[in-house]
């Protein structure tokens, strides 16, 4: 079914003059659909190891709140889906009517999530092994098929598992060159058990887990999958957060649990990038942070520059110990202390001249730069950022005044239809405009926002990547324009 979009966003369409690309909608998958690949991937008995986990995941809600509390169980997501609006709810399940919709929401290419696909892979809370390599493959091949006749205006992303390097890499080969997918969510972290507590109490070692961000102190080396997503033309993106986990462990209140938890997720995994100088080593690589905002960026991107100035490997220096003039320090005591203090100067004194040192007083040395505008080199062009329509926001990330170094931060528009958040698709292009016309930015910054920066972060990592597609003219225009920049 075809319908006319709303006379606004023709409006909207009629007076910009580029496509509208979507960096982030959403599908629903049919999971009895979805238990056939399962079961051909892993045998039988695969899906009711799937369907358990499930189950598990949603224990909260056969619980008492007394046993939730005894237990400290988070309240994860309920009634996530549009479900009054029947079309909507129809169309996050169906890929051909999202596809016979796109005019009607004003896009031109959408790249489409998973639902449960996101929930259970790039979490990190699929720990078995098996399960968790079977899930991806099985959801993998049930993205290509049920979106392949759609891809000039629909492209799925592949579920890529990372809790060993070996194991992404081998999905990524398989979903690229076996799948043909071009898009790859990876998780923004893998939780792991304490080494010293798993082995004094192994049968406990999943209780006491800790984050592993891939790029800073991890057990294994990522940077072979760094490498082979260049070597594929993927830029990998991350659409998880630590819901559940830490602080985010309400029992009672899932919103209390969301609630900027895609921002904190994407800024635990963009700080062990930048500080562990994967984007030095591999400035190719363009990454992204989904459905977090860019206001976090805008934050994360200022702060890490203003803490480097003041503690950067020759900075740190005047923080020394050593440096303390003891005889100075002896005579302001005596001369302005209060007399209980004064009783205590000696102690005082010596105490102030140690204090515990690192190993390594250069927490930025895996970046190996040496101005401030260096570091924010190794930002800028590798992050891009996933924003939805309605956050007012995300006009931080084109502030260039408020950005050191005058910077416009990878701001991309994300519809995210599909979520409960879009009660109608209709008015995500709406939303997305409301910046515009309240002001907050201007055309040229709703391009990049609508437009150019999901081209610069999938068509810079391939240019390939929009050959076939309803934006492939466009897109080539602008990939051409920026490698003769």
């Amino acid at each position: 079914m075809k319908t006319r979009p709303m006379a606004k966003v023709e409006e909207i369409r009629r007076k910009i003059g580029h496509p509208i690309v979507d960096a982030d909608a959403h599908q629903l998958e049919t999971v009895p659909v979805l238990l056939d690949y399962l079961r051909d991937v892993g045998g039988a008995n695969m899906p009711n190891r799937f369907l358990e986990f499930l189950k598990h995941q949603r224990r909260t809600f056969d619980m008492k709140p007394a046993e939730r509390l005894e237990t400290r169980t988070s309240m994860p997501v309920w009634w996530p889906i549009p479900t009054e609006n029947t079309l909507d709810r129809a169309t996050t399940q169906l890929p051909r009517l999202m596809y016979e919709r796109l005019d009607e929401f004003g896009l031109d290419f959408s790249i489409v999530y998973p639902g449960i696909g996101l929930q259970i892979i790039t979490l990190p809370g699929m720990l078995d092994d098996e399960l968790r390599r079977a899930s991806a493959r099985a959801f993998n091949t049930y993205n290509a098929d049920m979106f392949r006749e759609f891809s000039d205006r629909l492209t799925p992303a592949a579920v890529i598992p990372m809790h060993t390097p070996e194991e992404a890499i081998e999905e990524l080969e398989y979903a690229v060159r076996v799948l043909g997918l071009k898009v790859a969510v990876i998780a923004g972290d893998v939780l792991r058990p304490v080494p010293s507590f798993a082995k004094q109490h192994p049968e406990l070692a999943n209780e006491m887990l800790y984050q592993d961000c891939f790029g800073l102190d991890s057990p294994y080396d990522y940077d072979p999958v760094w490498q082979k997503c260049i070597e594929l033309g993927i830029a990998p993106t991350s659409h998880s957060g630590p819901i559940g986990w830490g602080s985010r462990r309400c029992v009672s209140r899932h919103q209390y649990n969301q609630i900027g938890g895609f921002a904190e997720g994407g800024e635990a995994l963009l700080k062990a990038l930048w500080m562990g100088g994967v984007t030095r080593r591999f400035p190719k690589l363009k990454v992204g942070f989904l459905e977090g905002g860019a206001a976090w960026a805008c934050s994360t991107y200022t702060r890490m520059i203003d803490h480097w100035k003041k503690r950067n490997a020759e900075a740190i220096g005047h923080l020394d110990p050593g440096r303390l003039d003891a005889a100075m320090f002896r005579k302001l005591i005596d001369e302005y202390a209060h007399p209980k203090i004064q009783a205590y100067r000696d102690p005082l004194v010596e105490n102030s001249l140690w204090m515990p040192s690192p190993d390594d007083l250069d927490d930025w040395r895996d970046c190996e730069v040496e101005t401030s505008e260096d570091l924010a080199k190794l930002f800028v062009p590798n992050f891009f950022f996933g924003c939805e329509g309605d956050d007012r926001m995300n006009s931080l990330a084109f502030d260039t005044e408020l950005n050191p170094f005058g910077a416009r931060l990878g701001a991309m528009f994300g519809s995210d239809i599909g979520h409960f958040d879009v009660v109608d698709m209709r008015e995500v292009l709406l939303e997305a405009w409301e910046l515009v016309d309240d002001d907050l930015i201007d055309e040229n910054d709703f391009a990049d926002f609508t437009f150019r920066n999901t081209v610069r972060l999938h068509g810079g990592m391939n240019p390939s990547f929009f050959e076939g597609t309803v934006v492939e003219a466009a897109a080539a225009r602008l990939l051409a324009d920026e490698n003769k920049a």
